[in-house]
């Protein structure tokens, strides 16, 4: 087998531990940190990864390329902190990366909130690429990434585990901060908020088609109060787009 699985971090001493046994079936884990001030590095490093550090500098693209270009393997496989592979997907990986095959991988995500697991309201399968050959891949992208690579793209049938929210609070800071950042990309592609369509209109859209057509409601409580939490996240990002565009412009 020859494979890197490649993990960006900052200031994950919480996951980060958990997340490389998830992968010390690999032949070497990579860990990209962001000069972590807590034991990230610490526990990194004695768990057996190979330690590199660079500024993320905003641009997850780019950090996700330099990356790519430590592995010393013929294939990589990316995982963040809060992610775990589970033992099938182990198994499944293990498989591929033996045959060969010059494909991309896709891999079914199950998220988890409060620990809870989201099989509904659009939040699974939630697929995404991470196995990929290492020669001719990099990834673009400052806020949501993606690769780049001329490989045909198959799927696998294993979960990756996503501990994506752990706590309220670590929700809400997501929630200023890619409200903020989806409002700032709209704005750089000329897109307009209107206030009675998307202000008034949109976020309702936004509950009822994650709560009722993705069957939210399927996942209990967890799934409903993420369904109202989707109408604020849809509120908030073209309100900010809204006060973005009519900022008075600097005539100084």
């Amino acid at each position: 087998m020859s494979l890197s699985v490649l993990i960006l971090a900052k200031n994950e001493e919480k996951n980060i531990g958990d997340c490389i046994r998830s992968a010390q079936f690999a032949d070497e884990v990579v860990v990209i940190d962001d000069f972590s001030t807590d034991n990230t590095v610490k526990i990194a490093k004695e768990l057996g990864a190979i330690i590199y550090q660079r500024p993320l500098a905003g641009d997850w693209g780019a950090q996700q390329t330099f990356a790519i270009e430590q592995a010393c393997t013929k294939w990589i496989f990316f995982l963040d902190a809060d992610e775990r592979i589970t033992p099938e997907l182990a198994q499944e990986i293990r498989q591929k990366v033996v045959l060969d095959k010059q494909v991309a991988y896709q891999i079914p995500r199950l998220n988890h909130a409060m620990g809870k697991p989201l099989h509904h309201g659009g939040w699974y399968p939630d697929h995404v690429v991470r196995l990929t050959p290492q020669k001719n891949v990099r990834v673009e992208g400052l806020v949501h990434p993606y690769f780049v690579y001329s490989y045909p793209l198959e799927k696998l049938k294993s979960d990756i585990i996503h501990y994506t929210y752990y706590s309220w609070e670590q929700y809400f800071n997501k929630l200023n901060l890619y409200t903020k950042l989806a409002a700032e990309k709209n704005q750089q592609k000329g897109k307009k908020s209107w206030f009675v369509a998307d202000i008034m209109f949109r976020p309702w859209w936004a509950f009822f088609k994650m709560y009722i057509i993705q069957s939210g409601w399927r996942d209990g409580k967890i799934g409903f109060i993420l369904a109202v939490f989707h109408f604020f996240y849809t509120m908030a990002k073209y309100v900010k787009l809204y006060d973005i565009q009519n900022q008075p412009e600097d005539i100084t």
